[in-house]
């Protein structure tokens, strides 16, 4: 009996020696900064690579011709002056302003109307159906309402940015407080917050990870739906990459309309970073980030 008892408490003692031994495993494989950030970036650029292989396989079958399809050689060429030129970063500034202005509304809007359909039935009645319709409506459907509304203006493409992007953020407003626990609500309220606080403090945190899912989505369809408008609305005196993008197809200018299509990518790249980022800061917060897997 003696020796059993003796005995539990160093099964129990090398248990913890394992877990510990695992969690320093677990350390040791994250490694430097610049081992991550390879471990990070070497997929994308292998991608970018074999992108850029399978386009000059097709270039070189001659499947068309050089004018219509040029190879990465001559695209990267024309890429590297369109990047020193002014015409990009006017162009880059006019359609960002545009992005942001539009962006802005939109994550205003979607947020009140978000947080009014979850939190009041009579709303979701009748509106969260209506949501989720507007989401998978085509931005480029918007278009003709909006030139009838505001002619070829600056507000046609606001407008139909902001609705393209305002339901998917409400939609992961929606979702985020639906899955919030009602344990944490009630736990919340014991604790005295109730309105506003208790918004800012229970459900607004709980529902975060979800939101910024909305917010992701939400950029992309309000990105779409700005290309869009500035391919079908180009105003004379105001250049944006959609406009330039419109112009190299009227002269034929398939070397500038290539580059010009790299640097809308990159772009969404940038963001899409961001994005993770933001996302990686939320997990690690609420601790569900695997240390071992950065």
């Amino acid at each position: 009996m003696a020796s059993d008892i003796l005995a539990a408490p160093q099964r129990t003692d090398a248990e913890i020696s394992g877990l510990d031994a695992l969690e320093i495993a677990g350390r040791e494989k994250v490694g430097t900064r610049a081992g991550r950030l390879w471990a990070a970036t070497w997929p994308k650029l292998a991608a970018l690579g074999l992108a850029v292989g399978l386009w000059q396989v097709v270039v070189w079958t001659g499947w068309k011709d050089p004018w219509a399809l040029p190879g990465p050689a001559v695209v990267f060429a024309d890429l590297g002056h369109y990047l020193v030129s002014s015409a990009l970063w006017d162009g880059l500034a006019t359609t960002a302003r545009r992005a942001v202005l539009g962006f802005a509304a939109a994550v205003a809007v979607g947020l009140v109307l978000g947080l009014g359909v979850a939190r009041v039935r009579v709303l979701r009645a009748a509106l969260g159906s209506m949501i989720t319709a507007l989401q998978t409506m085509p931005s480029i459907a918007w278009f003709p309402l909006a030139i009838l509304l505001f002619e070829l203006s600056e507000e046609a493409i606001f407008f139909v940015v902001v609705l393209g992007a305002a339901p998917s953020v409400a939609n992961g407003v929606i979702h985020g407080v639906d899955y919030v626990p009602p344990l944490l609500v009630r736990a919340g309220r014991n604790l005295g917050a109730r309105g506003i606080s208790l918004y800012r403090h229970v459900i607004a945190p709980a529902a975060l990870p979800a939101i910024v899912a909305g917010l992701k989505q939400g950029w992309a369809f309000a990105w779409r739906s700005l290309m869009a408008g500035e391919l079908l609305v180009v105003i004379a005196e105001k250049t944006s990459i959609g406009a330039q993008l419109t112009y190299a197809r009227d002269f034929s200018d398939a070397p500038r309309l290539m580059a010009i299509m790299i640097v809308i990518l990159a772009v969404g790249l940038l963001v899409d970073a961001a994005f993770g980022a933001a996302d990686k800061a939320i997990r690690r917060r609420w601790g569900v980030l695997d240390q071992a897997g950065q």
